[in-house]
């Protein structure tokens, strides 16, 4: 939980005092950001340089000798970047002269050690004030420039909290969500929006507190269905009293504080009164939010006995992959859990990753009063100082051997050890349903990105083009793509013509970053799989039938692509599961047994290509249906759009009114009114 938050320091930028500088060729690599592409040249290819790996590591090591004299004595963050001006690594140390002089000394590196020494070609240095400031940059930087060496956490999703307004007579409680920029309190994080919504409804029930936004509450002129099934206490027509309003924002607030012993008590006295005084009506209602408050507590999972308020970090290492579980307690109660699986390389400990994952976790986040780790970290006492610093007053950071905190940080790490066993296993299916694949194709190469392609419209309007992409991990999300379909000589409705657009514009994009022949890439053995999936796909399925497969053949010839293979999904008879029938170059069309495991993966691949294509095209489509004349005049803002459909009540009403009309508008000066009557008459 934390009240209303304080601005925090902006550390994208040195803080007052720091001090930074680069020696010659340095300047190349200030802004450099590894992209996966670049990052799946991370082997060192030495025979083809004609070097030995001794000679390549001694080279680094000279260069980092050069840099040593002029390295900060004091505390300070350091960036080792490659000759193509690619950040390599970033780090931090109470003495970077030191730091720096064990990466200079011969021998004794470990394996990711000594690569990233082979391919540092320059140095960057900043001193800073304080190793607090020091890790606080340190971390900033990781963020931005997301370097190879550098643990990463690759999840940095902003968590889900429950927001009660503190800038409306009557406080509307509600899920929240990015920045905290909105006056009131906030609390949690809570682990996933499912555990919000369901704390949401309980507290609903239990204190009768608004849900809905302030321009719907403005609006009302009788009570919503939410008052009818007495879930709000109806403020917005005076169904109670301000004051008595005011006192239902006060108790849910305690108990989101951690007060909810009190509440239920005083709940429970007052059902007491209201029954000896004959009110039962009154009495029942309290009954009910009495219950609703149970079933908060109650449906939490573990909740603990003696540990308020805590943050609980476990972390897990299995078959080079590392798994961080984290669980989120607050009043007493269970706010749930989140799986991360950041990116290590696989020669480092637990206790190593956990540091640097723990730094990048609370970059943006709040912490709570107390941080239990399983493993004892380097960095811990600074970690606390930077915290506490950040939060304003003191945070522990503790790693238990005994009690009740013990017993939530085993509970994590049995939880983290059951995913990344989950996750494991999904990756082996997932490798073995390509494999399948690649055999029912009659395709020799090993499939590592599969990329599958549907188009959505209705008549032709709001025509999308939807990109879904596939490999070893399952689904990759964050490489999906959209395309607007632009084609102003299109006919609406001409599936052929988008799937063309749609395709050229992918692969032509893909032939000038890379080139239309570039050759397959080999891959580290010691790099990970995710940060190695490859941009140009080995397979593209088109969700479609002949036409559009010789239209993917004919792109992809006109381009000039090679090395993608291709194929096409027609829908079964009847649009029958099970019956489709498939395209590939050279073969005459088939289809698969109808119970084959690869027959199945394909219309998973297919039905969330169908599935993502349609939800963007239906958010479009909401887009243009709320969509207003108003928002394409220059120099009309929210705040004079507002005021104009105040004054005249719809845009059509708008365009109707004369000059003179629009002038006598408040808010609304001689020029404004002059743009927005042009708009609306020159188009006639």
């Amino acid at each position: 939980m934390s009240r209303r938050p304080k601005p925090e320091p902006d550390f994208a930028t040195p803080p007052d005092g720091v001090v930074s500088f680069a020696m010659p060729g340095a300047a190349k690599g200030e802004e450099a950001v590894s992209e996966p592409e670049d990052e799946l040249a991370g082997a060192l290819d030495l025979a083809a340089e004609g070097e030995t790996v001794s000679a390549s590591l001694q080279r680094g090591s000279e260069v980092i000798k050069s840099y040593l004299r002029d390295a900060p004595t004091g505390p300070g963050v350091y960036r080792m970047i490659s000759a193509e001006g690619e950040v390599l690594y970033v780090g931090k140390a109470k003495s970077v002269k030191k730091r720096i002089a064990s990466y200079a000394r011969d021998g004794g590196h470990n394996g990711r050690i000594a690569r990233m020494i082979s391919l540092a070609s320059s140095m960057v240095f900043v001193s800073t004030a304080t190793e607090t400031e020091a890790l606080l940059l340190e971390t900033n930087y990781i963020k931005q420039m997301k370097p190879r060496f550098n643990v990463l956490m690759r999840d940095d999703k902003s968590f889900p909290y429950i927001l009660l307004t503190g800038d409306h007579a009557a406080p509307q409680l509600t899920k929240h969500r990015g920045a905290r920029a909105r006056k009131g309190d906030y609390f949690g994080p809570f682990a996933s929006v499912w555990a919000v919504n369901r704390t949401l409804n309980a507290l609903q029930r239990a204190f009768l507190l608004r849900s809905c936004t302030d321009s719907f509450y403005e609006n009302r002129t009788r009570p919503c269905l939410l008052y009818q099934i007495k879930r709000c206490a109806g403020p917005c027509t005076g169904e109670i009293a301000q004051e008595d309003y005011a006192r239902l924002a006060n108790e849910a607030r305690d108990f989101l504080s951690g007060k909810s012993r009190a509440v239920r008590e005083n709940l429970a006295t007052e059902m007491t009164q209201a029954s000896e005084q004959l009110e039962f009506e009154r009495a029942a209602r309290l009954r009910d939010r009495i219950a609703a408050l149970s079933a908060i507590q109650g449906e939490q999972g573990i909740n603990p006995r003696t540990v308020e308020e805590a943050d609980v970090f476990a972390i897990i290492e299995q078959a080079g992959q590392f798994c961080v579980e984290v669980f989120f307690f607050r009043t007493f109660q269970n706010w749930g859990n989140r799986a991360y699986f950041p990116r290590a390389d696989k020669s480092m400990g637990e206790a190593e990753v956990l540091d640097a994952f723990l730094a990048q976790f609370y970059a943006e986040k709040p912490a709570a009063r107390v941080v239990l780790l399983s493993h004892d970290v380097e960095n811990r006492a600074l970690l606390e100082e930077a915290l506490s610093l950040r939060a304003g007053r003191k945070i522990e950071v503790a790693v238990p051997q005994r009690g009740e905190r013990r017993d939530l940080v085993e509970h994590a790490a049995k939880n983290a050890r059951e995913t990344i066993g989950r996750k494991l296993a999904e990756t082996s299916a997932q490798t073995k349903l390509l494999e399948s694949l690649a055999a029912a194709f009659g395709l020799e190469r090993k499939l590592r990105r599969v990329e599958i392609y549907d188009n959505s419209h209705i008549m032709g309007t709001n025509a999308v083009g939807a990109m879904v992409v596939a490999g070893p991990q399952g689904f990759m999300k964050t490489h999906y793509r959209t395309f607007n379909i632009k084609g102003e000589e299109l006919t609406p409705g001409d599936d052929y013509g988008m799937m063309r657009e749609v395709l050229r514009r992918r692969f032509a994009r893909l032939v000038k970053d890379e080139g239309a022949d570039a050759p397959p890439v080999t891959l580290d053995e010691h790099a990970d799989p995710v940060d190695t999936f490859p941009s140009r796909p080995d397979l593209i399925l088109i969700d479609g039938g002949r036409g559009q497969f010789q239209i993917a053949c004919e792109i992809l010839t006109e381009l000039g692509v090679e090395g993608v293979e291709i194929a096409s999904i027609a829908k079964g008879v009847d649009r029958d599961a099970g019956r489709e029938t498939f395209f590939l170059p050279g073969k005459e069309p088939f289809r698969l047994p109808p119970r084959d495991p690869a027959l199945y993966f394909v219309q998973r691949l297919r039905d969330e290509a169908h599935r993502f294509a349609i939800g963007t095209h239906r958010a479009r489509r909401k887009k243009e249906f709320t969509k207003s004349p108003l928002d394409e005049i220059a120099g009309v803002g929210p705040a004079r759009k507002r005021a104009l459909l105040h004054a005249f009540g719809t845009a059509k009403a708008i365009s109707r009114a004369g000059l003179a009309d629009l002038e006598k508008v408040s808010g609304i000066n001689a020029a404004t009114a002059k743009l927005v009557y042009d708009f609306f008459h020159d188009k006639d």
